[in-house]
């Protein structure tokens, strides 16, 4: 009997996750959509415990994500390694000064990577790589079919070409492969391609990545197919469980081997309160297993489970992800630069973070951007990883005018946002929690603050509801407002990714040289 890991294994806005093997050594990462640095690099030497060691797009010269739109950017990544070289590929929707697939390398997946080589003439989104064991190199794809029947049109295609490793470019003529297990499937796509036993299994996501979401296989014995589907399909989703189930919206998964030869299969799926999800698509492990030429899925239960039998784990342990150790950052780590790599900015504009000008703090200089623009605002943010959880700051901003804001942020993203903070008040500064919905603006709640002094603020997540406090000068803690949580949700305001929980500065499009420091904040997990 062994002990277990607990899903999921990386909480928060950790979607489409994809795994390599080298060796003894497993590295995993996943989407980042309009967020900087980008993709995220995990490590794990047993499946089980994993380190965030880097990030594969984390210089501007790399690529340039100004005014991207909120879940635009970063999709789906593929990693692979091949002749001592790792391979990333992925795609960049919205670009301005670039947009499209991109491949790009590095000697070691923690980094640095190289420079991004657009690829011409690939279309569509969600690219993967594949190696064969003759030595060849594979593209595949997924994109809209170009000329669907009336009845389907949704239909996509996943496509096929030889990657051209000398001059990283597609060459050679196009094989569609497929077109989703399903009748009439929806969004065809996030391809994976693998060779096991000498037949190349095909592996894919269909139906939408909301609670329809599923993982399906097909298989062929020549790489171009043709490939016929598993009537087991789809091996794993959580369609059939309704909305209320803890984990709904499954699918886009990569299959991995380990030394000792389990196989395993990490995909993204949500967990909903009530109808509503803020975390974003977060990172499950299920095990596989194979029978008859195809892989099993969560073999003998068919679903994501909330803790899974892990042989590295000892008997009667459960390993929790790193996640759910509280963080504090008090911004004088020399190793880090002063600020720890699980921080977040929006985009490639200039980076906001100045932990030089005063030691042991964090420096925003008030910008005229603001959270409403899809630009780069004095934003850093966590991504928040729990349902239950406090974040916290000690921010300094003296001599504020009436139009200059700085404390705490919510956000998911430029029109669905909440915003904690410090202003001119008149007679006295206040404090005061702002909710965004769109082009709706509504002050929550205001509370006076005297003195000119440092503030503590802090807003505690209880699954569907923010509450924002501020401590008053003798030391009680005082609710500013609440915030009703299914404002902020997917379900509400669309798009890809999961609540952000930052601290902000903006001068609300004015000039200024004013400057809030952060001197201490911590995240720290309430479930």
């Amino acid at each position: 009997m062994s002990g277990a890991v607990s899903n999921p294994v990386l909480p928060g806005f950790h979607p489409d996750p994809t795994v390599c093997r080298v060796g003894d050594d497993y590295w995993l990462v996943t989407s980042t959509f309009e967020y900087f640095p980008g993709l995220p690099v995990h490590h794990s030497t047993d499946l089980a415990r994993w380190e965030h060691v880097g990030h594969a797009i984390d210089r501007r010269s790399q690529l340039d994500m100004e005014g991207v739109r909120p879940s635009g950017g970063l999709y789906a990544p593929t990693l692979r390694h091949h002749d001592g070289t790792f391979w990333m590929t992925c795609t960049l929707v919205d670009g301005h000064r670039g947009a499209g697939n991109f491949v790009m390398s590095a000697e070691h997946p923690a980094g640095p990577w190289s420079d991004v080589t657009w690829l011409e003439d690939a279309e569509g989104i969600d690219p993967s790589l594949f190696f064969d064991d003759d030595g060849s190199a594979w593209y595949l794809g997924a994109r809209p079919t170009h000329d669907p029947h009336p009845e389907d049109p949704q239909t996509t295609d996943i496509w096929l070409r030889r990657f051209d490793v000398r001059t990283r470019q597609l060459v050679g003529p196009e094989h569609v492969l497929w077109h989703g297990a399903l009748h009439a499937a929806v969004w065809a796509e996030g391809p994976h391609l693998y060779k096991v036993d000498g037949r190349y299994l095909l592996v894919i996501a269909e139906g939408g990545t909301d609670v329809h979401h599923a993982v399906t296989v097909a298989r062929a014995d020549h790489v171009t197919g043709p490939y016929s589907g598993n009537r087991a399909n789809p091996v794993l989703t959580h369609r059939h469980l309704g909305r209320d189930h803890p984990v709904s919206s499954v699918g886009h998964a990569e299959l991995v081997e380990g030394p000792d030869g389990a196989w395993w299969a990490f995909a993204l799926g949500t967990r909903p309160v009530d109808g509503h999800h803020l975390l974003g698509r977060e990172t499950f492990v299920v095990p596989a297993r194979w029978e008859d030429g195809w892989p099993v899925l969560a073999p003998g239960v068919g679903q994501v489970t909330p803790l899974v039998e892990h042989p590295a784990v000892p008997d009667g342990e459960v390993v929790r992800p790193a996640a759910d150790e509280p963080f504090t950052e008090t911004f004088a780590d020399p190793a880090t630069g002063g600020l720890s790599p699980r921080w977040n900015r929006l985009r490639t504009g200039d980076d906001p973070a100045d932990t030089t000008s005063r030691p042991g703090a964090l420096r925003l200089a008030l910008r005229p951007a603001t959270l409403d623009e899809p630009t780069t605002p004095a934003f850093l943010g966590l991504r928040q990883q729990h349902h239950r959880a406090r974040f916290a700051a000690t921010v300094e901003a003296p001599g504020l005018a009436a139009h200059e804001r700085a404390g705490l942020a919510v956000r998911q993203k430029d029109t669905h946002h909440a915003v904690l903070a410090l202003r001119d008040g008149g007679d006295a500064r206040v404090v005061e929690l702002v909710l965004t919905q769109g082009d709706e603006r509504t002050t929550v709640g205001t509370l006076p603050l005297p003195g000119d002094g440092p503030v503590d603020l802090r807003v505690t997540a209880d699954r569907l509801t923010y509450t924002a406090e501020a401590r008053e000068p003798d030391g009680a803690w005082t609710t500013v407002g609440t915030v009703d949580g299914r404002a902020l949700s997917t379900q509400t305001a669309g798009g890809f990714t999961g609540v952000h929980l930052g601290v902000y500065a903006t001068s609300d499009g004015h000039a200024t040289t004013a400057v809030a420091d952060v001197v201490h904040v911590t995240y720290e997990p309430l479930d």
